[in-house]
């Protein structure tokens, strides 16, 4: 299980940020560091209408990627994929980095082992 939610501010649109080719690049980047099946992987992004960034000047966003993962990882398998997640995050928005002013954060959770209920056919279709 990796589970990317993608939170930004309202200021920046879908064509700034090519959602779908980050979360290509960053399912790709799961799967490579073998810790992650493909059929557990999910993607989704919040646009966030209500926010304010530093000072509040118009131009002022944000981009927050969490991350969050079933347990059963060791801390340097963890530590190895948030800092390549991280990195794919980075490099995607650098341009748009350099063009005005913008907070990226990233957060990686793991979530306790408790209860949980899933189910999918996805392996069947890929």
């Amino acid at each position: 299980m990796a589970h990317f939610i993608l939170e930004y501010s309202a200021n920046l649109n879908g064509q700034q940020l090519a959602l779908e080719a980050l979360f290509e690049k960053l399912h790709q980047c799961a799967v490579a560091t073998e810790l992650f099946p493909l059929a557990g992987i999910r993607s989704r992004a919040h646009r966030c209408e209500h926010f304010r960034v530093a000072d509040g000047k118009p131009l002022n966003g944000f981009v927050h990627l969490h991350v969050k993962l079933g347990s059963g990882r060791t801390e340097e398998q963890k530590q190895l994929a948030a800092e390549q997640f991280f990195q794919v995050l980075s490099e995607h928005l650098q341009t748009l980095y350099q063009q005005q002013p913008l907070a990226i954060s990233f957060e990686m959770t793991e979530l306790p082992v408790t209860l949980k209920y899933n189910q999918n056919n996805l392996r069947d279709y890929i």
